[in-house]
This record gives structure tokens, sequence and C-alpha cells, in this order.
């Protein structure tokens, strides 16, 4: 079984980790950790000079902190589940489409990810990503909310 898990390194990504590292799954079950880093429209900051630094470095912390947390996640599996062949992978793009991009390029079958619980009108202006996946995957989804 391939396990796509979507992981930012909130309570909820936490407890989806979690969920999937404490079930049985099938030998020779596969679980590929993805972390997804959302563009940054670089004119944000205006200009050029002190600014373009200022983003260089900004991107440079985003992706040093999602690495780390790839790993340790990783390592998490290592110890609390040993007998799943674990990879991870850093994306880059919207969240929504990388992870539903990602499940059908390596072949999923299923999608874990968690549920931030917004409320309705913080859900309808930064959406739902748990929602488009479960909507518009190409295959079975689990969402695990934090607790």
């Amino acid at each position: 079984m391939k396990i796509l898990l979507a992981f930012d390194g909130s309570p909820s990504s936490d407890a989806a980790a979690m969920e999937v590292c404490r079930r049985p799954w099938p030998p020779g079950s596969e679980v590929r950790v993805i972390t997804v880093l959302s563009p940054v429209e670089p004119n944000l900051l205006g200009g050029e000079g002190d600014q373009a630094t200022a983003f260089d470095y900004i991107i440079s912390r985003q992706e040093t902190a999602a690495i780390e947390r790839l790993d340790a996640v990783t390592a998490e599996f290592e110890q609390r589940a040993p007998e799943l062949s674990v990879t991870s992978a850093l994306l880059a793009g919207r969240p929504k489409d990388a992870i539903l991009t990602e499940a059908e390029r390596w072949g999923a079958d299923l999608i874990v990810v968690g549920a931030h619980g917004y409320g309705m009108v913080r859900r309808l202006l930064l959406g739902s990503v748990s929602l488009a996946v479960a909507l518009h995957a190409p295959c079975s989804v689990e969402i695990v909310r934090g607790a």
C-alpha cells in the first residue's frame, strides 16, 4: 500500500502522522511524507538590493525549516513504525495542487492529511486544503483532526 502523508508541522498534521504510525499496514507498505512550500511573490517586498537579500533569506529559512520538519517526522516513523518504508519530499506550489499532483504521480492508494478545523469564514477566505484533496483525489483520502 502506498500512503501519501501531507505534513506541514501543524498539530493536525502531527496527529495525521501519528495515525499513520500507529496503524497496522500490509507488509511492504510505503509512506511518502511531503511538505509543500507555497510560492511567495518577490515583488511583495518591492524594489531591489536589500529587499532582494531579505527575500532570499526568508525563502532560505522557510526551506530550512521545512526540511527540518521532514527529517523529524521521518525519524519519528523510523522509531515508531520501522516496518514502513518511508521517503520524504519537499515540493513547491499551491498545497492543494501539489498534494493531488504528487498522489497521482506516485500512484498513492491513500492520502492522509490533517484538518486545521477552521471555521466557515476562514475556510471561505483561505480555502480548505483537506476539502479540496478529498473532492479531487485520485484515491482514498483520510482527514485527521488534531487534538
